[in-house]
C-alpha cells in the first residue's frame, strides 16, 4: 500500500506543536524547540496531555521513576527540568516574571489551555469519526496513521510513558486494522495483502487482522492461501492462549470451504465490554431451572463463561417485541421529562446453575446493602478463588438475581487478568460509550474519564459486573463514587484491596454440588444407576466446577457411554488435562491464562511446587523445592498466592489443586531440564534427612554416629527445640515425607542412600503417629528395598530390609521380621558387610528369643557377636547398634499410637543403656521380656 503523505503537523502562528507519535518533539511554527534529555521530555509530555490541569510533583515523580525506584533527589529534579522547560518554551521571559506556559500552583503546575497542537490527540480524533463513505473512511485513516514516525514516546522513560507506549500502540494498531478493512471494502486487495501479512507477524494474536487478511486473498481467489492463514492462527492461539479461534473467524472460514462470499470483518477489536441482550426482561424467579434457550439443543452445549469474560458461544434469548436486540431499556425520568436509559449488558445466566446457594445470600445481602437508607457508601463484593472456580458463573448469576434492585443498569466488564489485561483507560471508554458519551466529548486522561464514570453515575442505582480483575489498580479507575450503585468484582488474587470491599472466597464443589451438576448435564438416571462412578468422575475433577461441567457436556454427547467406562479416561495423569476439554472450553486453558500472567521466577516456582505430590507444603519445603532461602521463597509463593495460582490454607503453609499441580507438572516436564527436577526432589529429601538427623542430635547429643554409618548432611534441617516438637513436626508433615521418599525413589537416581537412611531414624524414632503412618513407613522401606535390588546395590537392599524387619519387631509381628532378616544376613554375607551381619544378627537374635526359640536365638547371637568390635567404639557394628538402642528409648513415643503395641515402653524398662542390641545379656532381658505380650492383632 502506498505510503501515506505525513502531513506536517505545524502550528498557525501562535501556536504550540507536539509530537509524541515518535520521538517527541515541539515546534513554535518553523522554529524547534529544544527539550531537554528523556526524563525532562517526560514531564513535558504529561504536563501537555493533562493541559488545564494540576498535575502534582509526587505524580510526576511517579510517572518519570515509579514510587520504588525514585531516588531522594526526585522532587528538586522535577522543578529543575520544569525550569529548563519554561526557558525552552519561553527563551524571551524576563527574569522573575512568571511563566505564561508551566503555571506553578498550591499543589504542583498546570500547562494552560492556549493553543496547543498534540499529534497524538489528532490521530485520537480522527480515528474516532467513523462517519462518511468507505472512500472517506480510507483517506481519513490513511492520513491519521501517517502522523507516526515510530514508537511513540521514543526513548522516554518511566511508568507512565510505558503506559501512554502501550495505549497509543494498541491505537494505531486498531486503526490500521479499520484502514486495512475500509481498503478491502474499496477493492484494494492488492495493495492490502501485504500491509497484512505484516500486521499478523507483527501482531500474531489480533485475529481481525487474520481475518481481513483471509478476506482479502479470498476475493482475489486465493483460498488455499486464506485456509492456511486460518490454519497458521489455529495454531498460534492454541500455542500461544489455549484457546481457538472467535466465532466470526470460524464463520469466515466455512465460508471460505463452502464457498459462501465471506462477509466483511467489522467487529471491534476486542473491548471488553459486552455489547449483549440481557438475558431475559422477566424477574430472575420466573425462570425455569434448566430450561433451554431460544434456539437451543436438547443436549447442553456447554454454556459457560469463560475467564477472560466472554460468554462462549451461547445462543441468546429473543429480545422483547418491539425492541432491537442489544438496546437498553429505558427507566425512569430525568428532569424536564426526558427518559434515561438503563444499560443492561449482563452475559446470559446459566440456566442450570447449581449449588452455592448459602454463598449466593451471603453476596446478595451485601449488594442490596447500596439500597437507599442502607448504607451511606457504595457496597462492593469481590469473589476470589482459582481459574475454573466458578467466580464469573457465580457473580453474573448473582447479578441476574438483583436485577430489579437496579433498575438504571447493569454493566459487565472482561478485565482480562493476564499476560494482556484490560486497560482501565480503554476499558472506560467503552463504558463511557456505552453510558452515551460521544467521542469528541471522550476525556483523553485516565483520570478525568474516572472522574466523568463517577459523574455519570451519580445519584443513580447501577450494578456493575469487573470479572477477572488482575489487582486493585486495575479496578479503582473503574468504581462509582456514590452509595445506590455495587460492584461485584471476580479476581483469583485473594486479596483485592478494594475501599470497602467484602471478599468472599468460591472453593472448589462439594462432593454433592459436583454430583447434582454433572447428573444435570448427563442425566439424572445415569448419575443414579452409578453413583460410585459418578462420585469418581467427580473426584477425577478435583470437584473443579469447569472440570465437572465439561466431563458433564461430553457425557451428554454420548448417551450410550456408561460413567465408569468414561471415568476409565480420566484414570491416566498424562492424558487427564486433555480429556477435561469440550468445545472451546478447556481447563488447561483456564490454567493457562493465569499461568501467563506471571513473572519469570514465579512461574518457575509454580513448576518446581507442582513437582511434589504433597497436598500441601509448609514454608520450609517449598523454599527447598525452589532451591532458595526461606525469605526469598516466601516472596515467590506468596506472590503465587496473589496471582489465584496457590492457595494458603494457613499461614506457612501452601497448597496447590490437583488439576493446577498436573498443569504445572506438564509445564515443568517441557520448561525445565529432567537434573533440575530431579535436584528439586533432592532437595526436599535432603531437608527432611537433615531434620531427622537434628533429632537424633538433640536426643543423644555428641552420640551420632559418623560416617561410614550416616553420610554427611546436605541440609541443616529444621531446629527442633526438642523431640516433642520435632515428632509434632513430622506427624504435620507425614504426607510430604511419603510422597518425597516414593517419589524420589522413583525418578532420582542417586536418593537411594538418603531415603534408606531417612527411613532408618523415622523408624528408629518411631516418628509415625498412627497405625496407618507406621504402614506406609514399612511399605517404604520395601519399596526401598526393590529399588536398591534394581539398582544393582545389596547394602541398601540389606539395609531397607533391616529397617523393615525392625518395624515389624516394633508391634511384634515377628514371623515377618524373620523373613526379612534373614534375607538381610544373606545380603550382607555376600557383600562381607560387619555391620550389617552384627546388627540383623542381634535383631534375629531378640526375634526368636520373643517367639520362644531359645537355642536358636542363642545361636544367631553367638554369630553376630564375631563381628561386633568394642561397643566402646562409635565407630564398631557394635557401637552403632548401641546407638539405635538409646536413641529409640530416648526418641520413642511414651504412649504408643492408636492400633500399635510397641516394644518402645519394655524396652525403656529394661535397657537404659543400649545393651539390649548390644550384649547377649540384653537381649536375653529384652526377649523375655517381649515373649510374655501376645503379638498384635492389629
Amino acid at each position: 500500500m502506498a505510503e501515506a503523505p505525513r502531513e506536517r503537523l505545524q502550528a498557525r502562528s501562535g501556536q504550540l506543536a507536539v509530537r509524541l507519535l515518535g520521538p517527541v518533539g515541539a515546534r513554535w511554527g518553523e522554529e524547534r524547540i529544544a527539550l531537554g534529555p528523556p526524563q525532562q521530555q517526560a514531564v513535558f509530555a504529561m504536563l501537555v496531555l493533562r493541559r488545564g490541569h494540576v498535575v502534582g510533583v509526587g505524580q510526576l515523580v511517579e510517572g518519570v521513576w515509579g514510587s520504588a525506584a525514585a531516588p531522594r533527589s526526585a522532587s528538586s529534579a522535577v522543578r529543575t527540568y520544569v525550569s529548563q522547560l519554561r526557558a525552552a518554551l519561553e527563551p524571551d521571559r524576563p527574569v522573575r516574571s512568571r511563566s505564561r506556559l508551566i503555571v506553578t500552583t498550591e499543589s504542583g503546575y498546570r500547562f494552560p489551555t492556549p493553543a496547543v497542537v498534540v499529534d497524538a490527540e489528532v490521530f485520537a480524533h480522527e480515528t474516532a469519526d467513523r462517519g462518511g463513505t468507505a472512500e472517506a473512511v480510507y483517506e481519513r485513516l490513511t492520513r491519521a496513521v501517517g502522523r507516526w514516525r515510530g514508537v511513540p514516546l521514543a526513548g522516554v522513560p518511566g511508568p507512565w510513558a510505558e503506559r501512554r507506549r502501550e495505549q497509543l500502540t494498541e491505537s494505531l494498531a486498531a486503526a490500521r486494522e479499520d484502514l486495512y478493512a475500509a481498503a478491502v471494502e474499496l477493492g484494494r486487495y492488492g495493495e492490502v495483502v501485504t500491509e497484512l501479512r505484516s500486521m499478523v507477524r507483527e501482531f500474531p494474536l489480533r485475529e481481525r487482522s487474520h481475518g481481513l487478511l483471509m478476506l482479502a486473498l479470498q476475493r482475489t481467489g486465493r483460498q488455499v492461501e486464506a485456509a492456511r492463514v486460518f490454519d497458521e492462527v489455529c495454531d498460534v492461539l492454541a500455542r500461544e492462549l489455549g484457546t481457538q479461534p472467535s466465532e466470526e473467524l470460524r464463520d469466515l472460514h466455512r465460508g471460505l470451504r463452502t464457498g459462501r462470499k465471506a462477509r466483511s470483518l467489522a467487529w471491534p477489536g476486542g473491548t471488553g465490554v459486552r455489547v449483549l441482550p440481557s438475558s431475559r426482561a422477566a424477574a430472575p424467579d420466573d425462570r425455569r431451572s434448566g430450561a433451554p434457550t431460544a434456539g437451543g439443543s436438547a443436549v447442553p452445549s456447554l454454556p459457560m463463561l469463560g475467564s477472560a469474560g466472554a460468554l462462549c458461544h451461547q445462543r441468546q434469548p429473543s429480545a422483547r417485541a418491539g425492541t432491537r436486540p442489544g438496546a437498553p431499556a429505558t427507566v425512569g425520568t430525568a428532569q424536564g421529562g426526558a427518559r434515561r436509559t438503563a444499560a443492561a449488558r449482563l452475559p446470559s445466566d446459566i440456566g442450570y446453575f447449581t449449588g452455592r446457594g448459602r454463598l449466593i445470600g451471603e453476596i446478595r445481602d451485601h449488594l442490596l446493602q447500596a439500597r437507599p437508607g442502607h448504607s451511606p457508601a457504595m457496597a462492593v463484593a469481590t469473589l476470589t478463588g482459582i481459574g475454573g472456580v466458578g467466580k464469573t458463573a457465580l457473580a453474573v448469576h448473582v447479578a441476574h438475581s438483583l436485577r430489579a434492585a437496579f433498575p438504571d443498569g447493569q454493566l459487565y466488564v472482561g478485565l482480562r487478568a493476564g499476560a494482556t489485561p484490560a486497560d482501565p483507560a480503554g476499558v472506560l471508554a467503552d463504558l463511557l460509550s456505552v453510558l452515551g458519551t460521544p467521542p469528541e466529548r471522550l476525556p483523553l486522561d485516565l483520570e478525568e474519564r474516572a472522574a466523568l464514570l463517577r459523574t455519570l453515575l451519580a445519584d443513580r442505582r447501577v450494578l456493575l459486573v469487573l470479572d477477572d480483575a488482575r489487582d486493585a489498580a486495575q479496578v479503582r479507575p473503574l468504581l462509582p463514587g456514590t452509595a445506590g450503585s455495587a460492584v461485584l468484582i471476580t479476581t483469583r488474587a485473594p486479596h483485592v484491596a478494594v475501599p470497602g470491599s467484602l471478599s468472599f472466597a468460591v472453593d472448589v464443589f462439594a462432593e454433592a454440588e459436583a454430583v447434582t451438576l454433572l447428573g444435570t448435564l448427563a442425566g439424572t438416571a445415569r448419575v443414579a444407576a452409578e453413583p460410585e462412578a459418578a462420585q469418581a468422575l467427580a473426584d477425577s475433577c478435583g470437584r473443579l466446577p469447569l472440570a465437572v461441567r465439561i466431563v458433564g457436556a461430553r457425557l451428554a454427547a454420548l448417551p450410550r457411554h456408561g460413567l465408569r467406562a468414561f471415568g476409565a479416561r480420566l484414570t491416566d495423569t498424562r492424558t487427564l488435562l486433555g480429556e477435561l476439554s469440550h468445545g472451546d472450553h478447556a481447563v488447561e486453558s483456564a490454567f493457562q491464562l493465569g499461568y501467563r500472567a506471571l513473572a519469570p521466577d514465579q512461574a518457575r516456582a509454580f513448576r518446581l511446587l507442582s513437582l511434589l505430590d504433597a497436598p500441601d507444603v509448609p514454608l520450609p519445603v517449598a523454599a527447598a523445592l525452589l532451591g532458595t532461602e526461606e525469605n526469598a521463597a516466601e516472596e515467590l509463593v506468596e506472590g503465587l498466592v496473589d496471582a489465584g495460582m496457590l492457595e494458603s490454607p494457613a499461614p506457612g503453609r501452601y497448597r496447590l489443586h490437583d488439576l493446577l499441580r498436573l498443569y504445572g507438572r506438564r509445564r515443568a516436564e517441557s520448561t525445565e531440564r529432567s537434573e533440575d527436577r530431579a535436584a528439586a526432589l533432592r532437595r526436599v529429601l535432603a531437608l527432611l534427612y537433615g531434620s531427622a538427623v537434628r533429632v537424633a542430635r538433640t536426643a543423644l547429643p555428641d552420640n551420632v554416629p559418623s560416617p561410614p554409618w550416616f553420610h554427611p548432611v546436605d541440609h541443616p534441617g529444621i531446629a527442633f527445640e526438642g523431640t516433642e516438637q520435632a515428632r509434632s513436626w513430622f506427624r504435620a508433615e507425614h504426607a510430604v515425607l511419603t510422597t518425597a521418599v516414593e517419589q524420589s525413589l522413583a525418578s532420582v537416581p542417586d536418593a537411594l542412600r538418603t531415603a534408606v537412611e531417612l527411613l532408618t531414624l523415622i523408624a528408629v524414632c518411631s516418628l509415625f503417629p498412627s497405625r496407618g503412618h507406621y504402614e506406609d513407613a514399612r511399605r517404604l522401606a520395601g519399596s526401598a528395598a526393590r529399588r536398591a535390588a534394581e539398582a544393582g546395590e545389596p547394602e541398601y537392599r540389606a539395609r531397607a530390609l533391616h529397617t523393615r524387619a525392625w518395624l515389624s519387631s516394633l508391634v511384634g509381628e515377628y514371623a515377618a521380621a524373620e523373613t526379612d532378616l534373614r534375607e538381610a544376613l544373606a545380603w550382607a554375607e555376600a557383600t562381607g558387610s560387619a555391620r550389617r551381619l552384627h546388627v540383623s544378627g542381634v535383631l534375629l537374635a531378640l526375634v526368636l528369643r520373643a517367639t520362644g526359640r531359645v537355642g536358636e536365638s542363642e545361636a544367631a547371637m553367638a554369630g553376630a557377636e564375631r563381628f561386633a568390635g568394642d561397643p566402646d567404639d562409635p565407630a564398631s557394628p557394635a557401637g552403632f547398634a548401641r546407638f539405635v538402642a538409646r536413641l529409640h528409648v530416648a526418641v520413642g513415643a511414651d504412649k504408643p499410637p492408636s492400633g500399635l503395641r510397641l516394644m518402645t515402653p519394655l524396652m525403656r524398662r529394661v535397657d537404659a543403656h543400649g545393651t539390649s542390641l548390644v550384649k547377649a545379656q540384653g537381649v536375653v532381658r529384652l526377649g523375655a521380656a517381649l515373649s510374655g505380650l501376645a503379638p498384635s492383632d492389629d
